[in-house]
């Protein structure tokens, strides 16, 4: 492992160190970790290169107009992207549906695109996963998400 020292001034070595607790990293080295390969993985989605696996997840009311139709067609024209996908009934009216995607990542991210843009589609995300050539998966961290190191 390489070691290596960087230099902040006092106010973002202070924001840097509330961050720090705030994610409950165990210590700054971590974060540090975590921030440059959000960074690298960002990176390389904005280049559309190699392959990646996605996450998308969103709600809908099954009752607007040929909504969850849509949904499941644009999963039907892409069975080459679509691992898995799981629908869940909130209420009567409302579901949400995770569906994960892996592929080109130009492709994934084009189809993921698709289906958070449909009309009456709700609460959209998408979290992306790299592997590079090792097979090491990298994620992308969003905010508001629970995580533990080892």
């Amino acid at each position: 492992m390489d070691r290596i020292t960087i230099s902040l001034d006092e106010e973002l070595s202070q924001a840097f160190d509330k961050y720090v607790t705030s994610e409950e990293y165990k210590n700054r080295s971590e974060a540090i970790r975590d921030l440059i390969q959000e960074k690298l993985l960002e990176v390389q989605l904005d280049a559309d290169k190699g392959r990646c696996a996605a996450v998308v997840s969103y709600g809908y009311n099954h009752e607007e107009r040929n909504l969850a139709q849509r949904m499941v067609k644009h999963q039907h024209l892409h069975t080459e992207l679509v691992v898995s996908s799981m629908h869940v009934h909130l209420d009567e009216h409302n579901c949400v549906e995770t569906v994960v995607l892996r592929g080109a990542t130009a492709d994934v991210k084009e189809l993921a695109k698709k289906m958070l843009s449909e009309t009456h589609v709700a609460h959209g995300a998408v979290n992306y996963l790299v592997a590079d050539n090792s097979g090491h998966v990298h994620g992308h961290h969003h905010e508001g998400e629970g995580h533990s190191h080892s």
